[in-house]
């Protein structure tokens, strides 16, 4: 049985950081693009942030510079590091695995960011 179980998010107030895990089970991890998308009260679930197998990483412009994405394999974990948050990064944040046709997903982690 796959799992993605994401954790660590929470209240923040704007400027401040968190970083979000994903612990997979179940999948060859390392043969795995991961990714994290967020989906806001009453928006569409956006890509923010992927890294292939191999290392290589692609973020949404609007997170560019702020948040980072790296994986760990010897621990099928993938994570997200957001560095200064901004109310507008409020959303429900999503692990993803994908392998060809293969495709997996978290639960989701609420990140609140607000003063």
């Amino acid at each position: 049985q796959v799992r993605l179980v994401e954790s660590g998010g929470g209240l923040v107030q704007p400027g401040g950081s968190l970083r979000l895990s994903c612990a997979a089970s179940g999948i060859i991890f390392n043969i795995y693009k991961m990714g994290w998308s967020r989906q806001a009260p009453g928006k569409e679930r956006e890509m923010v942030a992927t890294i292939t197998s191999g290392g290589t990483t692609n973020l949404a412009d609007s997170v560019k510079g702020r948040f980072t994405i790296s994986r760990d394999n010897a621990k099928n974990t993938v994570y997200l590091q957001m560095n200064n948050l901004k109310p507008e990064d409020t959303a429900v944040y999503y692990c993803r695995g994908s392998y060809y046709g293969e495709e997996y997903w978290g639960k989701g982690t609420l990140v609140t960011v607000s003063s």
